[in-house]
């Protein structure tokens, strides 16, 4: 990874530890895909399934997700990390939502900052 004093977490890396990071607790009965396509240098597909109380991740494209977010890939790790706040991202024009807009505003209480 080259030196960036930006990020500490590749989108990779960051997907990989999400489901470690997930609050199982504040996701209730949510059964939800979210398909994530990133931008920019280390961008790419990845995609986070919640479902009976856990989380898992992979890299790629899923059908029909209920939720996909697209952003540049070092903006998205920001605001994973608690670096950039979400609600100011969308409203930026840096994050864009198809989908379940609903799940979107949830999403960042459902998962503990890395």
């Amino acid at each position: 990874m080259a030196e960036n004093s930006e990020a500490e977490f590749t989108p990779e890396q960051l997907f990989e530890q999400m489901p470690k990071y997930f609050q199982a607790d504040k996701a209730g009965t949510t059964a939800a895909t979210i398909q994530f396509d990133l931008s920019g240098e280390s961008g790419g597909q990845w995609w986070i399934k919640i479902a009976d109380g856990q989380a898992n991740s992979g890299q790629g494209a899923v059908e029909n997700p209920n939720l996909t977010l697209l952003a540049d890939a070092v903006d998205y790790v920001k605001i994973a990390t608690g670096k950039m706040d979400p609600t100011l991202a969308f409203m930026q024009g840096k994050v864009k939502i198809k989908g379940d807009t609903l799940l979107a505003m949830r999403l960042p209480n459902l998962f503990k900052r890395p």
